[in-house]
């Protein structure tokens, strides 16, 4: 009976001290993210470590602040925050009543003005003249030449208190920044490129920038926050130049002569806030087959000659087994063989309908660095003032047409040209208006033709009296910058060969993978991947798996609790990941899975080493 009760006392304090650590986290990140735009940004001065200390409730002084950021601190990032925060405990009310009763001496619960201006220009962090008369000319704590340090006192912790709730209230309300904190997003700051908003547009402000993934710039000396976690495990992988791509997947063998086949084009887009939105397409097979599935990016003819930033960037293809619902997908497999930039899978695939959801790690897929200059010129008037498009304008279009003309005909349908109108206007094109185009612009078969498709931008030219604010609307929200080239985008096209029926494939949506892609992300990573426990905490396991030219870890937390795992990648070597930082934190759910990082090789053609440190904060 006693050890019943005292195991049951023991669970009962893990429990509390579990909760209690929970609450101090989220109080940790609220107030970061107050000040700072992403739990993985690094605080980079002095002041904002006093401002950030402040929103979570502590008035640190000069010599704490110092303490902190010694002249060897370039940066401090969120780990090292919540330990400043575990050491420096905020101020009860009997200790600033204490402090106050040192100068009171006759215990009158007052302090005269004069004798508090002495003291806070003359002692500790000096304050000025201006400052401590904007406390002294307070009226809810301020009587006849006199300090009420009682009422001061009060309102103090209970403005603190405020400051504290109201940044807990902001991190609940935002789910964008309930997303930030959980370490689930790339972090992205602003450049101040105004995009026009004249089209109802989704896409408002594009150019945003990425930290570096050699990462972050703390000094070396400073020892790294991993030195005070609980638990660990580290795991290293080495891949020799180029052997990324030597992976031989035979496409078409003379036994695949014969097969059926289907294809369609597609790509990713980068949103503003750093997601990946691509078209998910439904692949209905009539009968048990074998298969070939592949996914490459895709050249475009009017590129050639061109910088093609998208075609180093990885692809692959997720395929699921639909069953009742469309909610409840099952992993089959995944593009897992590799040729030069190709990914695929053969195997055999039943009857029935399937997913196929495409996907990329967003190691090379990422917010532009470079500044750009200037701006490419889209129309101009000719000698009889008529508009016109510039050449390079009209190349960039029949770029675009090349990537949005799915089945690859050389023509627009209504349902290709509205995955189109909802990417840059958010709104689709109706029957009616469709066949108003098709009075206005040449058509085929009920098809926009290629000529038909630069007409109808030149006509909206035209609308707006040559002012090309709607087009640059467009050309950013299909990934191009001002200078015409297509940064933030990655058009791709994928095949399905069948050896005994002939494969239906039909691009449904085009948004962001969600929670599908997700799961099946952290599944194949699970089923395929080399599992280690992170000593001292037998719940939580990290599972590594190299797949062609990249690798991927999963945190896998089978506790009752959520963790804090904190990810280091100093050791790595000529390597980039997907989150852009060497140094980072991630929140892990209960009984739950998530992707840590996705790491790619900087230069493909060295050597590159893989080595991270998995800890537990």
């Amino acid at each position: 009976g006693n050890q019943k009760a005292t195991h049951l006392e023991n669970s009962q304090r893990k429990k509390s001290q579990h909760a209690e650590e929970a609450i101090f986290y989220m109080n940790c990140r609220a107030a970061y993210l107050t000040v700072l735009k992403s739990s993985l940004e690094n605080i980079k001065s002095k002041e904002q470590l006093s401002l950030v200390l402040q929103q979570a409730g502590r008035n640190p002084s000069q010599k704490t602040i110092n303490k902190y950021w010694t002249s060897q601190t370039t940066s401090l990032n969120f780990d090292d925050f919540c330990a400043i925060l575990k050491k420096e405990k905020p101020a009860t009310k009997n200790e600033l009543l204490e402090a106050f009763g040192k100068i009171d001496t006759d215990k009158t619960g007052y302090i005269s003005h004069d004798e508090l201006c002495k003291i806070l220009t003359t002692r500790g962090d000096k304050m000025t003249w201006e400052e401590v008369a904007s406390i002294t000319k307070q009226a809810d704590f301020n009587c006849n030449g006199k300090l009420d340090y009682n009422k001061f006192c009060e309102l103090y912790l209970s403005t603190s208190e405020r400051c504290c709730k109201a940044a807990r209230d902001r991190l609940e309300i935002d789910p964008r920044l309930r997303q930030q904190h959980l370490g689930n997003q790339t972090e992205n700051f602003p450049e101040g490129i105004t995009v026009p908003v004249s089209k109802p547009s989704p896409r408002v402000s594009r150019k945003t920038d990425h930290k570096l993934a050699k990462g972050d710039s703390r000094s070396p000396s400073r020892p790294s926050s991993a030195q005070s976690c609980k638990a660990s495990t580290s795991t290293t992988v080495t891949v020799a130049a180029s052997s990324s791509r030597n992976t031989k997947l035979i496409i078409e063998p003379d036994t695949m002569k014969e097969w059926q086949w289907a294809q369609s084009r597609g790509c990713f887009y980068l949103e503003e806030n750093g997601e990946i939105i691509s078209h998910k397409y439904r692949l209905h097979l009539p009968q048990r087959s074998a298969v070939c599935v592949t996914i490459k990016p895709s050249s475009i003819p009017q590129a050639e000659g061109k910088s093609c930033h998208w075609l180093s960037v990885d692809t692959a293809l997720f395929i699921l087994k639909e069953n009742e619902t469309q909610e409840n997908l099952q992993l089959v497999s995944f593009t897992e063989l590799q040729n030069k930039e190709m990914f695929g899978w053969r195997g055999e695939l039943g009857s029935g309908v399937y997913w196929l959801l495409p996907f990329t790690t967003g190691c090379r897929l990422r917010k532009e660095k470079t500044q750009i200059t200037g701006e490419a010129k889209l129309v101009w008037r000719d000698e009889d003032g008529e508009l016109a498009l510039t050449e390079e304008f009209r190349a960039a279009l029949l770029d675009i047409f090349e990537t949005i003309d799915l089945d690859g005909n050389g023509l627009l349908s209504l349902e290709e040209y509205n995955f189109f109108e909802l990417r840059t206007s958010g709104e689709k094109c109706d029957q009616e208006a469709w066949a108003v185009c098709k009075e206005n612009f040449e058509m085929k078969k009920n098809e926009l033709t290629r000529q038909g498709f630069l007409d109808l931008n030149l006509m909206e030219a035209n609308d707006r009296d040559g002012d090309p604010w709607d087009l640059w609307v467009t050309l950013l929200s299909l990934g191009y910058n001002k200078a015409l080239e297509m940064t933030e985008a990655c058009p791709f096209v994928i095949a399905i060969s069948a050896e005994r029926c002939k494969p239906r494939l039909k691009a449904i949506s085009l948004e962001a993978g969600g929670s599908q892609l997700s799961r099946a992300v952290c599944r194949s990573v699970v089923n395929k991947g080399e599992p280690k426990v992170l000593d001292g905490s037998e719940n939580i396991f990290i599972y590594t798996y190299r797949s062609g030219s990249r690798v991927t870890s999963v945190i896998d937390n089978k506790s009752e609790n959520k963790v804090i795992i904190h990810v280091n990648n100093e050791q790595s070597k000529n390597c980039l990941n997907n989150r852009g930082l060497t140094v980072f934190a991630v929140e892990v759910a209960p009984k739950s899975m998530m992707v840590s990082q996705h790491v790619m090789a900087l230069n493909e053609q060295e050597e590159w080493i893989y080595s991270c440190v998995h800890s537990l904060v």
